[in-house]
């Protein structure tokens, strides 16, 4: 696994997370890295939370029929782009999946929420709660959130 993360900090918590190759796209072209970590051939699958600043280069990144899966827009949203790109890059996949489509049914729910919490209790999924707002604070949290200033998951407290 390949991971891109702005600061040596996150850096660290990628690789204590898994990540055998980690790159500061901050300071290095992550593209030109990810080619030469594969020696050329690209990633079978993006999972891109930055969105904007990172979407062209993340595409470039992608093996012949690889997936890029947009999840987020920290660095604001993707702008508009032709299809074409698709094709032309090596028959490229997007999607931009949403909770909702994917719990749609209750059994659903229950079967995905029992999978999660199952690897949680099982010690197969560490969850990293590091950051906790008062309610009264939301604001605060979400401008530290768009600012990239947070890892692991955001509690709001009432």
């Amino acid at each position: 696994m390949i991971s891109t993360v702005s600061t040596r900090e996150k850096a660290e918590l990628s690789r204590q997370a898994g990540a055998s190759e980690v790159i500061l796209y901050t300071e290095q072209d992550f593209e030109a890295e990810v080619k030469q970590i594969t020696g050329g051939k690209g990633v079978d699958v993006v999972y891109d939370s930055v969105g904007q600043t990172t979407f062209d280069k993340s595409l470039n990144c992608l093996r012949p029929r690889g997936m890029m899966v947009l999840f987020g827009a920290s660095s604001g949203p993707v702008p508009l782009f032709d299809l074409i790109q698709l094709s032309s890059k090596g028959s490229l996949f997007i999607t931009r999946p949403s909770l909702v489509h994917y719990v749609a049914q209750r059994e659903e729910l229950e079967w995905r929420a029992g999978d999660v919490l199952g690897w949680v209790a099982k010690g197969e999924l560490k969850l990293r709660c590091e950051h906790l707002f008062p309610l009264a604070e939301a604001a605060r949290a979400h401008t530290e959130l768009e600012g990239r200033k947070t890892t692991g998951k955001i509690l709001l407290k009432p």
